[in-house]
């Protein structure tokens, strides 16, 4: 096992990483901005290095910085957690290089799920069901205009290299393509670096369903079931659970089986996210997977009692999966509200100072957050500031708990998406399960009645 594991993110994910490590006698390092010199993860952390001024690109994201802070603190390796660095292969190959144990995959598997046209292929020929599309990046206008014929309209054109809705466009008639293809190849060069875009089939309403995976070194890998992640706007997930309402058990031993068996054939090692689209009919297809923990993962932890972040550090010691996840169960019904520092009307982030931070309590209910009454939200960073997550005996009661739990939740001083996610959980067709990908702009469209 590790002597000291370096955390190289912020706020309740970098916070959770270093409960975990503590629960295993791991020391911990703390990695930070200057603007979050007094952050919670800052303050447990065995040690804490400043990496760079406030701007991510100067510290969160400094490879050079990260790698030194490693150094000097003598690391045995490195858990990047979501976003910032967890799904760069170079950042893994970095580690790799100074010996360093980077806590996911392989950089090489990073890379091939990175580019979401080379995932569809190599998920494929693994046993997956895609969506159809084109055999890769579209090069040029005569393609285009092929690939257009073969798939029919809608379809929607995605960069290669893409992730939160960025270069992205719904193609619904030949008029709109050209333009549609143009401005997602700006965007994708923009936000990615390159200009490289794809097409395929657009799904109208569909549910987004994603398997949790574990993989070991030893060849094993298990899914631990579906989650739920429909309720999202701009491609920014606001509400999941576990399991899906969508998914009944046959539907998920057989799809989970599948999942398996694909990411066995590809070599998949340490934590991911399968992700797929479910069309009206109930047909499913892969849309993408992600190479890293999931800021959902706790609801998948509260029905399975596995704490993910412990099997992905004791998966990257070597330690077999029977070892790392033990035997896994599913029961209940667990349900996750990302609490956002964010206006929730206009959506407008809300940085500034937390005067009251009261955080609800009682049986099955988890809060995981950095937060606390007199701190300072930077507007430099993503507006999560906590995550509420319940646990029930079914979907109801947790979706009364959850209701209930929304209401002892008190932040004060600065805007939260609470009010949004309790008008949410009142509407009739969630409390039915009748959700898909577009249920929040019709329930924008109708002011949430």
């Amino acid at each position: 096992m590790f002597n000291k594991i370096l955390v190289a993110n912020r706020g309740e994910i970098a916070l959770r990483v270093i409960c975990a490590c503590k629960e295993l006698g791991i020391g911990t390092v703390a990695v930070y901005s200057e603007a979050d010199r007094n952050s919670l993860h800052v303050r447990f952390a065995d040690e804490a290095v400043c990496i760079g001024p406030a701007r991510s690109s100067e510290s969160y994201l400094n490879i050079p910085s990260v790698i030194s802070a490693a150094e000097i603190t003598n690391v045995d390796a490195i858990h990047p957690g979501y976003g910032f660095l967890s799904e760069n292969a170079n950042f893994a190959k970095v580690c790799e290089a100074s010996e360093i144990t980077f806590i996911g995959p392989r950089p090489e598997i990073i890379e091939i799920m990175g580019e979401k046209d080379r995932a569809r292929r190599e998920v494929k020929v693994a046993g997956l069901p895609t969506i159809p599309g084109s055999d890769g990046a579209i090069e040029g206008e005569e393609q285009l205009a092929q690939e257009a014929a073969k798939i029919g309209y809608p379809l929607i054109l995605k960069a290669v290299a893409g992730g939160g809705g960025r270069g992205m466009r719904v193609v619904r008639k030949q008029e709109e393509l050209l333009a549609a293809y143009e401005t997602a190849r700006s965007e994708a060069q923009t936000a990615f670096g390159t200009p490289e875009v794809y097409a395929e089939r657009f799904l109208e309403h569909p549910r987004h369903i994603e398997f949790q995976v574990l993989g070991d070194q030893h060849g094993k890998v298990i899914h631990l079931g579906e989650r739920e992640c429909s309720i999202q706007r701009r491609h920014q997930k606001l509400i999941e659970e576990s399991p899906s309402p969508g998914i009944d058990p046959k539907r998920r031993k057989e799809l989970g089986a599948k999942v398996v068996k694909a990411l066995e054939k590809i070599g998949y090692t340490n934590a991911g996210t399968v992700e797929f689209l479910m069309d009206q009919s109930g047909e499913i297809f892969f849309i993408e997977m992600n190479t890293r923990i999931q800021v959902e993962h706790p609801v998948t932890e509260l029905i399975t009692g596995v704490d993910l972040i412990k099997a992905q550090i004791r998966i990257a010691a070597g330690e077999k999966m029977e070892d790392a996840a033990g035997e896994i169960h599913f029961s209940g019904h667990a349900i996750e509200c990302r609490i956002n520092a964010e206006d929730p009307v206009t959506f407008v982030p809300s940085a500034g100072r937390i005067t009251t931070f009261q955080a609800p309590g009682g049986t099955g209910v988890r809060v995981d957050s950095a937060a606390y009454a007199d701190a300072v939200i930077p507007p430099y960073y993503d507006s999560m500031i906590a995550k509420l997550i319940v646990k029930g005996r079914d979907r109801d009661e947790a979706i009364g708990r959850m209701k209930r739990a929304l209401e002892m939740f008190v932040i004060e001083g600065i805007k939260t998406s609470i009010p949004l996610h309790r008008r949410i959980l009142t509407h009739p067709d969630f409390s039915a399960g009748k959700i898909d990908t577009g249920f929040i702009e019709r329930f924008l469209g109708s002011n949430g009645k």
